[in-house]
């Protein structure tokens, strides 16, 4: 399969569908269950595979041998690695979405331009290269995955598309809150907004990996990109 096959996805699928469902659907109902610890511990040996430094260089041979399952079996639930990965940056980007949720949700429910401030610090600092404690394995996974999420972004526009939902839905509710509150432009572009500025956060904070610029722990980063951001998006001098 290649990438644009995988990025419209099987016959029947739609775009809240994620790659980790869909290759669960491949088994009949009655083996959902056993499907769905396969599937995850495909995705855990590959998290684990990522997480000891190989980045994306691993191959599916690996990962079948971590995982402790057959070659078939792998191949029973994704067409090639392209399909896992698309499953496992899924899954990052949902940890990574609730993340962001119980972060935004600790900033007063009045303050609309603190909570969006607060979605755009965190999720730059999750995407960082340095690694952060207080992330979890698949957060991590995210940063991990930078590359990958370039070439998404730039590459295979709808195979984004799918994998940033819960991202985008978040960021789209702040964004429509603080327009509400008058903190910011109200938005013209649908989610076109909430896409560039992910965009702009993604892309600075894997900017350390392109350049190979240091990044320090506590450094005012986050804090330069979201001055950035708001004059962007704040509201014109009258």
């Amino acid at each position: 399969m290649t990438a644009d096959e995988a990025a419209a996805g099987p016959p029947g699928a739609d775009a809240a569908t994620s790659w980790r469902e869909l290759a669960v659907a491949r088994s009949l109902d009655p083996a959902r269950a056993r499907a769905e610890k396969r599937v995850q511990r495909f995705l855990d040996a590959a998290l684990e595979l990522m997480n000891t430094g190989s980045g994306r260089d691993f191959t599916v041979q690996e990962v079948v041998e971590r995982s402790g399952q057959s070659l078939r079996s792998f191949y029973q639930y994704f067409a090639g690695k392209h399909e896992l990965l698309l499953a496992l940056f899924e899954e990052a980007v949902r940890s990574a979405a609730e993340y962001l949720r119980e972060a935004v949700d600790r900033e007063p429910a009045d303050d609309s331009l603190a909570r969006l401030r607060c979605y755009v610090i965190e999720h730059y600092e999750l995407c960082r290269p340095a690694p952060r404690a207080k992330s979890s394995n698949k957060t991590i996974t995210l940063r991990a995955m930078g590359e990958f999420a370039q070439q998404l972004l730039t590459e295979h526009p709808k195979e984004a598309a799918r994998a940033f939902v819960p991202m985008v839905a978040l960021l789209d509710e702040l964004l429509d809150a603080a327009g509400e509150a008058g903190v910011v432009r109200p938005r013209l572009g649908g989610s076109r907004i909430a896409g560039t500025i992910l965009q702009a956060v993604m892309f600075n904070a894997f900017a350390a990996t392109i350049s190979g610029t240091p990044i320090t722990e506590g450094g005012d980063d986050a804090d330069e990109l979201w001055d950035f951001i708001l004059h962007g998006i704040g509201i014109a001098p009258s």
